[in-house]
């Protein structure tokens, strides 16, 4: 069973959806009691990192979220901002945040890199991906792999050994990231089709550390 878990930060009706479509169980809690008990987390998340951090902050959750992922260890999913969210801070805000990843949240900055060409932000689309270590994550899923993606702000800092995928959007950016048992994509799975499920997936047969 896999609880998604209900901040108002996120479509969470197209991951119920695409999680019945392959055959996975879900659940949409938003109660402290729910999040103790669950067993397998996915954090949508999609806005802006302040708003983001306050609602969490605000739930209740807090506190029974970082239990899960930290003390628990149960598999945790961050998704766009759920994603960003995991990471210590960001551009876009001056909230911390959950800090579960080490890493920090940068807007795309063309004009740092020589002959970089400029494109238009948010980046938006499908875009090709490369995973740049094996991870139980990215199992089953081809060399020339799309997701869909629409950020203006993307993942920086990462530890090299917590990154497994990366994109290139003007030049190349981190999109998928792992430390131990939790996970964060910068692309929308439940958006992405055959790839996502493929995804979606390896993620519901993860088991605890």
């Amino acid at each position: 069973m896999i609880s998604i878990v209900d901040c108002g930060m996120g479509n969470i009706g197209s991951i119920v959806n695409i999680l019945k479509h392959i055959g996975v169980k879900s659940e949409v809690i938003s109660e402290r009691a729910q999040v103790a008990t669950a067993t397998k987390i996915i954090l949508p998340g999609v806005g802006h990192w302040n708003s983001g951090m306050k609602t969490i902050n605000s739930s209740g959750l807090r506190d029974v979220l970082d239990d899960a992922a930290l003390v628990r260890e149960i598999p945790v999913l961050g998704i766009c901002l759920g994603m960003q969210l995991l990471l210590n801070s960001s551009q876009e805000g001056e909230l911390a945040g959950l800090g579960w990843i080490e890493g920090s949240v940068k807007r795309f900055d063309f004009s740092i890199y020589e002959n970089c060409e400029r494109l238009k932000v948010p980046h938006m689309g499908w875009n090709i991906v490369s995973a740049d270590k094996l991870n139980p994550l990215s199992a089953g899923l081809s060399e020339d792999t799309r997701f869909y993606f629409v950020h203006s702000f993307h993942a920086a800092d990462i530890r090299a050994e917590d990154i497994f995928m990366t994109c290139s959007y003007g030049y190349e950016f981190t999109c998928a990231i792992n430390h131990r048992n939790i996970w964060g994509v910068q692309f929308h799975p439940e958006k992405s089709h055959k790839h996502g499920m493929q995804l979606l997936k390896n993620f519901a047969s993860f088991q605890a550390c």
